[in-house]
């Protein structure tokens, strides 16, 4: 956990219930966003909730990503997750952005193409009014070589790592 926290006090929010699902409307192969989100935060029996890279909170008590900010189009085989930092200059919105490919790339097969991105106007960035800034995020956070390069930082690996598996929550 970051020592000087940038928020040092966020909004948390309940946990939603979760919807048990006894047969899969869209068949075998199917996907949709509440299967995501389930992924992404429940993530069934073999991993924790993602955490946040400052608080021992999962992206859902925060707020930072729900149901609705992911969209699935199966025909195409995209899927769209849009997440909203805690606060509009979150220096760790970046490595928000990892966990979520990390898990991702973990749990969905690779012909699935898969783009995150930050809500709009909902970091400090768009709000600067700076397109370039905010599509330099955006394409910072989708772009394969860079990604696999961050993740090449054993430090940044670790903190994507206690993201996703950390027993905090």
């Amino acid at each position: 956990m970051t020592l000087g926290l940038i928020n040092a006090n966020p909004v948390v929010h309940a946990k939603k219930e979760r919807v048990v699902r006894n047969e899969d409307p869209h068949g075998d192969d199917a996907v949709d966003p509440l299967e995501i989100y389930d992924i992404l935060l429940l993530l069934a029996n073999f991993v924790r909730d993602i955490r946040d890279p400052e608080h021992p909170y999962s992206l859902e008590q925060l707020s930072v990503l729900s149901e609705e900010s992911i969209t699935v189009d199966e025909k195409l085989g995209r899927i769209l997750i849009t997440f909203t930092p805690t606060i509009q200059h979150c220096s760790m919105a970046t490595v928000i952005g990892l966990c979520l490919r990390v898990k991702l790339k973990e749990c969905f097969p690779p012909h699935f193409k898969v783009d995150i991105k930050v809500a709009p106007g909902s970091h400090a960035d768009e709000e600067s009014g700076d397109v370039r800034k905010t599509n330099a995020f955006n394409k910072l956070l989708n772009d394969k070589e860079r990604v696999a390069a961050a993740l090449e930082n054993p430090n940044l690996r670790q903190l994507v790592d206690e993201c996703l598996y950390s027993n905090e929550l």
